[in-house]
């Protein structure tokens, strides 16, 4: 636990516990905040009224305790990105954008580090970076794709919770119109049947197809045209993903970044384009042979994952990401014992970029926690 959480009978906050707890609350102090949406202070002032008016909510109040836990997180640090997003423009607007991403990677970091559980972190991380959908998912050219996008990474009920906290903790003109906002958010996943539990699809190819095209049906069957499988490893360096293919490759060939970095000799704190491109050719060979094959890799970053999944799709691969994990003492010390370690700098980097899977990258997400 990193904070005390309220609980029966006074649902009192020990802001004195919170406070030692989570050091990294003091970084949000003096952070300015755009006053017509925030007339009540700092966003750790804000963050503060947030998680007391989480704490007075019935529908909180009424969550099991491991539920409660990751909402009251989530409550915490759903502005941790503002601090690094934050700008004051020209004509004196402050804005924060991309500031629920930034959250999402700095709390996912944070809570690694701290050795925290695994899926609770996940579910504080997701909730996050969706944190301001409740708001503005009705002005989406898509509404319901984004719902269902969310249902399928967090719970949308958690969502319109957090939602509706972070609105009670503030102070400003617009709170009936965003309180709104989120009732009619949770309305549309409740009609959509995502509210507390992920979109459903006919089969999971469909699902694929639907996220990654435009004017598709949702309940409508696509054709499975797959032609072979591609496994995209993910973990931080030293989490066992070498181990994992060992046992469980099934003899398939693998791409692995790692062996053609020491082919090439570049060092993985360098640029990585030729090993990228190697790796890329070999793969080409294995999809044009439509043959079932492993990508050993990082591929920490969504945007990185996005371009081989964009390659495997193109060949009509199926594609299934598999997500190996190890707490944050382990990757380190099994990289100092490695022949060939990672800079621990460039270890620290990764992490702090850290974007996790989501379900519908890929036609199937595998995650190992050791």
């Amino acid at each position: 636990m990193i904070a005390p959480i309220p609980g029966p009978p006074d649902w009192s906050l020990d802001w004195k516990a919170i406070d030692a707890g989570c050091p990294w609350l003091a970084d949000l102090a003096g952070c300015p905040q755009a006053p017509e949406h925030h007339a009540e202070g700092d966003v750790l002032v804000h963050t503060r009224m947030v998680a007391e008016a989480m704490a007075a909510m019935p529908a909180w109040r009424a969550l099991p305790e491991g539920e409660r836990e990751v909402l009251f997180l989530a409550a915490l640090t759903h502005d941790l990105g503002k601090p690094a997003t934050t700008v004051t423009e020209s004509d004196g607007r402050i804005r924060s954008p991309g500031h629920s991403l930034k959250g999402a990677l700095k709390t996912r970091a944070l809570l690694y580090r701290a050795g925290f559980d695994p899926r609770k972190r996940e579910a504080v991380a997701r909730l996050v970076r969706y944190h301001q959908l409740a708001f503005h998912v009705l002005d989406r050219a898509d509404p319901r794709r984004a719902a269902y996008r969310a249902s399928l990474a967090t719970r949308c009920d958690h969502l319109a919770v957090l939602a509706e906290a972070d609105v009670r903790g503030r102070r400003a003109g617009d709170l009936p119109e965003l309180l709104e906002d989120v009732a009619l958010f949770a309305e549309l996943c409740r009609e959509e049947g995502c509210l507390s539990v992920p979109r459903a699809f006919p089969t999971v190819h469909t699902r694929f197809v639907y996220f990654r095209a435009g004017n598709r049906p949702p309940d409508v069957e696509v054709y499975d045209d797959t032609v072979c499988e591609a496994v995209l490893m993910h973990g931080i360096p030293a989490a066992g993903k070498d181990t994992w293919i060992e046992r469980n490759g099934e003899g398939w060939p693998v791409v692995s970044l790692d062996q053609l970095r020491a082919e090439l000799e570049v060092d993985p704190a360098d640029a990585q384009g030729p090993v990228a491109q190697r790796a890329r050719e070999l793969a080409k060979e294995h999809l044009r042979a439509k043959r079932p094959f492993v990508l050993n890799a990082t591929t920490l970053s969504r945007d990185l994952r996005n371009r081989w999944i964009d390659l495997f799709a193109d060949y009509r691969a199926r594609i299934r990401i598999v997500w190996v994990e190890a707490p944050y003492a382990t990757v380190l010390e099994r990289n100092r014992r490695r022949s060939a370690p990672v800079p621990e700098r460039v270890i620290e980097k990764l992490i702090d970029r850290w974007e996790t899977p989501e379900p519908e990258e890929s036609h199937r997400v595998d995650w190992q926690c050791a």
